[in-house]
């Protein structure tokens, strides 16, 4: 449940023109952003674009170089490691590989953060995990071994074990990768329906357009180290910006070039070869 210092109807996660890096290299500028609750929002842009930065951001990992990063209307950047894994408790994280414990079987991985952070008796455990379960459609699946489940299946435990706690907020990291076409529409519609049953702001990190289209009510697409374009799917439909259709469309030729462009250090590098050119 939400804190009673919380406002209901402030976002959930806020970024303030915020910028974001590793050593001497800022990957994004100037991003501002919101999610409230009962919203799912996709973060799209293609690979190395920066979202994966956005999600260590929003969980405290990655402290913002310029900018505020607000959660649960806290700013991450006064907050100490025990205030931080206060706010951390109240989100659920869909890691991109699933994270599931191969030791543990369907039941005890969904159960497992139950058991760290709850305390219920054996009936209430048994019938919130199986409830759980049944919301993804493994019920039936609570005896088996990781090992004897495929990928979507483990994808949809990995869900129930990121929402099991009703968290405020949940985090998606590529959940539809690696999916074959029915378990990444079942996945979609997943989010989707557990968003509006538990209320909880969503944000789906990701490059699959269609998927994420069909449920998102915003969607922010990053790219060239700031984001380009953000609104409703609709809007973005819409666009008429080069590289908004260039990604949408999966165009070769744009905005975003084919070939990576030469620099001096490549054209230094290249001199120290000793090859004739």
């Amino acid at each position: 449940m939400p804190s009673p210092a919380s406002d209901s109807n402030n976002p959930v996660l806020r970024l303030d023109s915020v910028s974001l890096g590793y050593g001497d290299f800022t990957v994004l500028r100037d991003i501002s952003l919101e999610v409230s609750r009962g919203q799912v929002v996709a973060m799209m842009g293609g690979s190395g674009s920066g979202k994966t930065t956005l999600l260590r951001a929003a969980t405290g990992q990655l402290r913002a170089r310029a900018g505020v990063v607000t959660l649960f209307d806290q700013d991450l950047a006064h907050t100490d490691a025990r205030q931080l894994q206060s706010l951390r408790q109240r989100m659920g994280v869909l890691f991109q590989q699933g994270a599931l414990f191969t030791d543990l079987n369907v039941f005890e991985n969904v159960a497992f953060p139950l058991r760290e952070h709850a305390t219920l008796k054996p009936a209430d455990m048994l019938a919130r995990v199986l409830n759980t379960l049944e919301a993804v459609g493994l019920r039936c699946a609570a005896h088996l071994k990781v090992a004897e489940i495929s990928g979507g299946m483990a994808r949809r435990v990995a869900l129930a074990r990121a929402v099991i706690l009703e968290p405020e907020l949940v985090l998606y990291d590529e959940p539809f990768a690696g999916l074959d076409p029915i378990s990444l529409g079942i996945t979609a519609r997943l989010i989707r329906s557990l968003s509006d049953r538990l209320g909880c702001a969503s944000v789906v990190i990701t490059h699959d357009i269609a998927e994420s289209f069909a449920i998102a009510d915003q969607v922010y697409l990053v790219g060239q180290g700031c984001i380009k374009a953000h609104g409703t799917p609709a809007t973005l439909h819409a666009s008429t910006d080069p590289y908004v259709q260039q990604f949408l469309n999966g165009h070769p030729d744009g905005p975003v070039p084919f070939e990576y462009p030469s620099t001096p250090a490549f054209e230094s590098w290249l001199s120290r070869q000793g090859v004739a050119q």
